[in-house]
């Protein structure tokens, strides 16, 4: 059964560790995010972007798939189902489709409209017991097609967001999207710990949490972060594990052509992937 984000993530706070958001998208991915996760006895969050949504034929087949899978895998820990940089739109037709918990992007309006837009959100969700997360100052990088450079949030507007109940916040510190440059300034841990002092227990969201150095990392969790999100370093180690597949010529021997052989590596190379995490971000044993 899934289950909103709420309590892993107030547990989280006061244990000063974070939960990882695992974006899926297809059937392996999940697989090997839940997977490792019970392996670990983690919580975990399950990340769906619009554009997975899209790929994966829609939110419905999402919520089914997931919902199978946990009852086929006999998976016990905690999974939230998590609509990952959502949409006014399409926040409401994950909450319709089944979600456990949402993400409500308002970062690239003005304050005024993100505040009221989230007010509703925080209404519904609370209705319905799902979780809902809100962001202020966008997170640098590309997320489907949307473009920033690393900005970083103001915490008075962190603060307004945070006061309307929202359950977690994502605020922009100078993190990014994708693959960090060779230049990037590293993350602005003076405004992590105003926006932390500003919003008090409010857990705190990392997002583009690839390549961000682990000390880094244990640094933003020190300072309230409580929630990061892995996507570009799971697609990095699936492609290079499938790469080394087809060209160690695997798929050519027997039947490793056969979908399954092929994508086995890949999804083994996830698992590594999350394993890791899970143990970076200190959320191993807390299910």
């Amino acid at each position: 059964m899934l289950v909103s984000a709420k309590e892993m993530l107030n547990k989280a706070k006061a244990g000063h560790y974070a939960v990882g958001q695992f974006n899926i998208n297809n059937l392996e991915w999940t697989k090997a995010i839940l997977l490792t996760a019970e392996e670990m006895k983690s919580p975990v969050i399950l990340g769906v972007s619009e554009g997975a949504g899209k790929y994966m034929c829609g939110y419905k087949t999402i919520v089914g798939m997931v919902e199978g899978m946990i009852e086929g895998l006999s998976i016990t820990v905690p999974v939230a189902l998590h609509l990952d940089h959502g949409s006014y739109e399409h926040a409401y037709k994950c909450i319709e489709a089944g979600f456990s918990s949402v993400m409500f992007d308002g970062s690239k309006y003005p304050i005024e409209e993100n505040v009221e837009k989230t007010k509703e959100l925080v209404k519904v969700c609370a209705e319905k017991g799902l979780s809902l997360e809100a962001e202020v100052g966008a997170i640098g990088g590309e997320e489907d097609g949307v473009v920033g450079n690393g900005e970083v949030a103001d915490p008075a507007e962190c603060k307004m967001i945070a006061d309307l109940g929202v359950t977690m916040l994502a605020a922009g510190i100078g993190n990014i999207h994708g693959k960090y440059p060779a230049n990037w300034a590293g993350l602005r841990f003076d405004t992590l710990e105003k926006i932390s002092e500003m919003t008090g227990d409010m857990p705190l969201v990392l997002h583009g949490g690839t390549g961000i150095p682990a000390d880094m990392i244990k640094k933003a969790i020190s300072l309230g972060v409580s929630k990061i999100n892995v996507n570009t370093e799971c697609q990095l180690a699936f492609a290079d594990a499938t790469r080394s597949y087809i060209e160690a010529g695997k798929d050519r021997e027997g039947k490793g052509f056969d979908p399954r052989k092929l994508l086995a590596p890949g999804t083994e190379a996830i698992k590594a992937t999350v394993r890791e995490k899970i143990e970076l971000f200190g959320s191993a044993g807390k299910a």
